[in-house]
């Protein structure tokens, strides 16, 4: 059967040079991506809502021909149907899914056994995704749990394919050797000799559930994307948020008449990720600025926004000025565009010197983390303010972390720091308003 080919599908397509809503009007970028807005508020019976997604920043220098590879991706609400995104956002060719697949993961590459459904493009076993281009699979029925890992497998059958990825997961996924072929109906752990800790080509999962209250979008850099947690342990604070809002919600549920649903954790960080473009050294990822669309109105049932950048912009000699600006106009579009939209006090970061590229920190920069840090607190228009300075710093010297949370960089909480960070967050900030459906 010819596959689907989704070029002129606007529910597919993505495109790099695109105009895009500032604060000053419309400016053209290119690197920016265009895509069909998902939906905001709590959704409806049958509507979708984004349960896990990642944001692609680099083309993979790992070239794969004829190979099969198998992504995990840990769902963080339950949902009796799914249906995967796939992006070629950084793709410099067409890419070319021979075929797919979706199964429950137990362990490693092994899946759960009868889990595994095929997956299809417009009803083909096959799609082919344009370069900045992205697919949605059809509805697969197909229950999931809440914090459940999923396997999703696809049959790559060019030759010398670069993936369009993620690059830091801290999750590990599988592939075949180069030239083993189609292998996504195997859900033994036998044919997946080689690993991996990127995500290729996978945007997000989606789900239908009646008990979905909405997804959560965390935006932000390398302390939500999770440098310093532990590989394949999901201990970054999203991860410890989320575990404690299915808790909570369900907890809630269980109580005679209780009609509490649960809210999905979309974690859409990059490591080094800055607010604007104008600093330097140069950005080595799309600012936040540029990637709004594609990593927060992209996703479906979105009802709040966690903002938490602007760090990487004041080590590259960004102004308090750009900073607050540059959130500032985040913050409109968020409320523009209807949920909610927390905001994040920058953590504390000790002093480096500057070595080549890296322009280091210093004091200056503690200054300006604190007055960007105040204006969070007090003039940014959040609709409430997370307070992790204060979750991790040191109380004798409040301008470095504690040292237990110190991951040893001076910039990156420990994993205990991370547990910290998601334990303390209201979770009554997430409950809807007063008469939401």
């Amino acid at each position: 059967m010819v596959g689907a080919t989704m070029t002129n599908n606007p529910r597919a397509h993505v495109a790099w040079a695109v105009a895009f809503a500032a604060a000053a009007g419309t400016i053209a970028v290119a690197g920016a991506q265009s895509v069909e807005r998902g939906t905001v508020g709590p959704p409806a019976a049958n509507e979708w809502v984004t349960a896990w997604g990642t944001a692609q920043q680099a083309l993979g220098e790992t070239a794969i021909t004829n190979a099969t590879v198998r992504l995990i991706a840990r769902v963080t609400i339950p949902g009796e149907v799914v249906r995967v995104r796939l992006d070629n956002g950084y793709g410099t060719a067409p890419l070319r899914i021979g075929r797919a697949t979706i199964a429950q993961r137990i362990q490693g590459p092994l899946v759960a056994s009868g889990s595994m459904k095929p997956l299809t493009f417009e009803k083909s076993a096959e799609a082919t995704i344009p370069p900045g281009g992205a697919v949605w699979s059809d509805p697969v029925t197909m229950p999931v749990f809440a914090q459940q890992d999923l396997a999703v497998t696809l049959f790559i059958p060019g030759s010398e394919v670069n993936p369009s990825q993620h690059t830091n997961a801290v999750v590990t996924s599988y592939r075949t050797p180069n030239g083993a072929g189609d292998r996504t109906s195997d859900g033994s752990r036998t044919p997946f000799t080689e690993t991996f800790t990127a995500t290729w080509w996978l945007k997000s999962v989606e789900v239908q559930s009646a008990m979905a209250g909405g997804a959560i979008v965390a935006f932000g850099d390398s302390i939500t994307d999770g440098t310093c947690s532990t590989l394949d342990a999901n201990d970054r604070w999203v991860n410890v948020l989320s575990t404690r809002l299915v808790l909570h919600q369900e907890a809630a549920r269980a109580q005679a008449g209780s009609r509490a649903k649960l809210k999905a954790i979309v974690n859409e960080g990059i490591g080094g990720n800055t607010v604007t473009r104008n600093v330097q050294p140069a950005p080595d990822s799309l600012p936040g600025l540029e990637r709004f669309d594609r990593d927060v109105l992209s996703h479906h049932g979105v009802t709040d926004v966690i903002v938490f950048m602007g760090t990487n912009d004041l080590r590259r000699e960004a102004s308090v000025s750009q900073v607050t600006d540059g959130l500032a106009t985040i913050v409109k579009r968020v409320k523009a565009a209807g949920p909610r939209v927390f905001g994040v006090t920058m953590i504390p970061r000790h002093n480096v010197e500057s070595s080549g590229t890296n322009t280091g920190w210093n004091s200056e920069k503690t200054r300006r983390r604190r007055e960007v840090n105040d204006w969070i607190r007090t003039k940014a228009g959040f609709d409430a303010v997370l307070d992790f300075d204060a979750m991790v710093r040191d109380h004798a010297q409040p301008d470095l972390i504690h040292p237990p949370f110190n991951c040893g960089d001076g910039i990156h909480p420990s994993p205990a720091g991370y547990f910290a960070i998601g334990r303390a967050i209201p979770l009554s900030l997430f409950e809807p308003p007063r008469g939401a459906r």
